[in-house]
């Protein structure tokens, strides 16, 4: 690892890197899932609950035959283990973590739950970005595992980390911030610029900066590189995002799509529509780029233009689905 640390309730610390810079599984990474409430069991567990928490914490790459967890009494335990175990397994199928996080999205990932998606997203992203120095675009990439509350201000563009905000409720009346951004107050919470950038390493786990995705700040484009520098990292792509204000009328060959309210609004203008007026109300940022010529990225598709869309649901919520990022691309299949 290189420069500041940050984020480091992601677990970071916990895993090895292979010769490539890719994380690998431990098991101390693992007994840190173990340790969640959801798998402690409580005083009242009945003893086969509590026997295999315990050789799963002795040994958690143990494999537990499917008659012993059916004795489990408790239904959401046996639930609970279940989804963990076949977490676990996934990730201990593949060379790394990296490699595990871009299979699952190839397959079928309506098994796991989306809080092991979030946490297994920001590792990966933790490594992404080892070294980055640019504050903003460590806040801008946050919005790739945690979910955002948007606000339009005077022209403004405000994301506001959605968790963060709910967690301080109490303070509503004593931030005109939070008073603005219409929803729980977080005294804390500051919008963040360079001039108080150097804080964020100290506040990264709190998640209490402001984003400004406004035009012409700064936000958009370090959104843009947080977002080729994370899918350089799973897919070896170097893609070079501009922040546009409209979409070119040239052709195109692809598009990205950043959440799902933007994949219906890009699915729309691919198909030769025009959004409607509350449709385009709702999207926050727009990109253009050119596919590189690499051998990473499917023949014919390299060198072609395309865009990529960023928007918000009509509750005012930013859900970033960071797998559109690297499922989303047309790249040549993968070897071994």
């Amino acid at each position: 690892m290189s420069g500041r640390d940050f984020w480091g309730a992601s677990g970071h610390h916990l895993l090895d890197r292979d010769e490539g810079g890719g994380l690998v599984v431990t098991d101390e990474f693992l007994k840190a899932y173990l340790a969640r409430p959801e798998l402690v069991p409580p005083p009242e567990a009945c003893p086969v609950e509590r026997g295999i928490h315990a050789q799963l914490m002795a040994n958690p790459r143990l494999a537990v035959p499917a008659a012993d967890l059916a004795l489990v009494a408790d239904g959401d335990a046996r639930e609970n283990f279940s989804l963990f175990l076949h977490f676990r397994d996934h990730l201990l199928r593949y060379p790394t973590l990296e490699r595990a996080y871009r299979e699952l999205f190839r397959r079928d990932a309506s098994g796991v739950p989306p809080l092991f998606i979030q946490q297994l997203t920001q590792v990966i992203a933790r490594n992404a970005f080892d070294g980055c120095e640019d504050a903003l675009v460590l806040r801008a990439a946050e919005c790739f595992f945690r979910q955002q509350r948007v606000t339009f201000h005077e022209g403004a563009v405000l994301l506001a980390d959605h968790e963060a905000i709910e967690s301080h409720e109490h303070d509503r009346h004593a931030s005109p911030l939070m008073a603005m951004l219409g929803g729980p107050a977080v005294s804390e919470l500051t919008v963040l610029s360079e001039a108080n950038g150097a804080e964020y390493f100290d506040r990264s786990d709190a998640h209490d900066f402001v984003f400004n995705l406004t035009a012409g700040v700064g936000g958009r484009a370090a959104l843009a590189e947080a977002a080729r520098l994370g899918m350089r990292h799973l897919s070896g792509v170097d893609l070079v995002l501009e922040p546009v204000e409209t979409l070119s009328s040239a052709p195109v060959a692809w598009f990205l799509a950043f959440d799902a309210e933007a994949t219906r609004i890009a699915n729309s203008v691919w198909n030769g529509e025009t959004p409607d007026p509350d449709a385009a109300s709702r999207i926050l940022a727009l990109f253009s780029f050119t596919l590189p010529d690499s051998p990473k990225v499917v023949p014919d598709k390299r060198g072609k233009a395309g865009f990529a869309v960023l928007a918000t649901t009509p509750d005012k919520t930013l859900a970033i689905k960071a797998q559109n990022l690297v499922a989303g691309l047309p790249l040549a299949p993968e070897q071994g």
